[in-house]
């Protein structure tokens, strides 16, 4: 099994940065090699709710990845699982107050299956990645004026 976490301190309240999280269409912002996020079925945010996601792929390819939100907990979590696509690890975001700021984790794992199962540090090295996009969000959420 590839798992990784990785957690930073945004100087935002906790329910603004879980807002912008719940709403995939966001994520081409602050994550590298999505491509466009838009609801497929459900309610937009709500546990349930579906979304078709386009990755960029080997060779610059679309690639499908979408998911499904199957926890929302307002300001403290979302939790997600990838229903389509070529590999389907299944992650969250986690947020606690700190004072004024929120300490935000992104956690993934993904449990290779077949013949798959031997490139584990392959997929452990790809999801270190992505959950270090944290940084990114940080930036992204800091140069937004803050509203009131």
């Amino acid at each position: 099994m590839a798992f990784a976490e990785y957690d930073v301190v945004i100087a935002r309240d906790a329910l603004s940065v879980y807002n912008f999280l719940l709403d995939g269409r966001n994520l081409p912002i602050w994550r590298e090699g999505i491509r466009s996020v838009e609801l497929e079925s459900g309610t937009e945010g709500a546990k349930g709710a579906v979304y078709r996601q386009t990755r960029t792929g080997p060779g610059g390819r679309p690639v499908a990845a979408d998911f499904e939100i199957i926890e929302a907990r307002p300001g403290a979590e979302i939790q997600y699982r990838v229903i389509v696509g070529p590999e389907r690890p299944h992650g969250g975001y986690y947020l606690s107050t700190e004072g004024h700021n929120t300490r935000v984790r992104f956690a993934l794992e993904y449990e290779p299956r077949g013949l798959l199962d031997r490139l584990t540090n392959v997929f452990g090295r790809r999801m270190r990645a992505e959950v270090g996009q944290l940084d990114q969000l940080k930036a992204v959420l800091e140069d937004m004026p803050e509203t009131e």
